[in-house]
């Protein structure tokens, strides 16, 4: 059992958020019984545990987390090195590396829509549009002065945080 499964369990028991879901293609829990659990979380435990102190700080979790995430993300390479090297030569040519490409989200109009169509008629005016914008501008200058600076957009939740 992955740390990932036993973390999904005790999830479940102690009401803490789960950090990742099972992708909708894995395979179903099975059963497992408390002793093997236990020791699940045991090694989980010693593998958090860098200095072996029988203790995880947070600088200790945190070190595993972006260990972990990096090894994932190595992997996750390595298959899509796998997918594009089509003649398995160990290299990628230019029209096999040409062929990668990430799918986009799905395109949703409905929020949008939502947002700016006043009148609800399916199709957005630059009336509508400009009104819908300018209520933001207008929510962000706090102070009226006709300019949203830095610390307004701060405020309000745009940019770096």
């Amino acid at each position: 059992m992955s740390l990932r499964s036993s973390l999904a369990i005790a999830a479940l028991f102690s009401g803490m958020p789960l950090v990742a879901q099972a992708a909708p293609s894995a395979p179903a829990p099975q059963p497992i019984p408390r002793a093997v659990f236990l020791q699940n979380m045991d090694s989980d435990f010693a593998k958090m545990d860098g200095n072996h102190d029988g203790k995880i700080s947070k600088q200790e979790i945190e070190t595993w987390q972006r260990a972990n995430a990096l090894a994932e993300i190595m992997a996750r390479n390595h298959d899509i090195f796998l997918q594009l090297d089509t003649n398995h030569d160990g290299q990628l040519s230019a029209q096999e590396f040409g062929a990668f490409h990430a799918d986009p989200p799905p395109a949703n109009g409905t929020p949008m829509l939502q947002h700016f169509d006043a009148n609800k008629d399916g199709v957005i005016s630059q009336v509508e549009f400009r009104a819908g914008t300018l209520a933001n501008f207008d929510r962000l200058d706090v102070n009226k002065d006709g300019v949203v600076d830095a610390a307004e957009m701060k405020t309000g939740g745009i940019g770096a945080h």
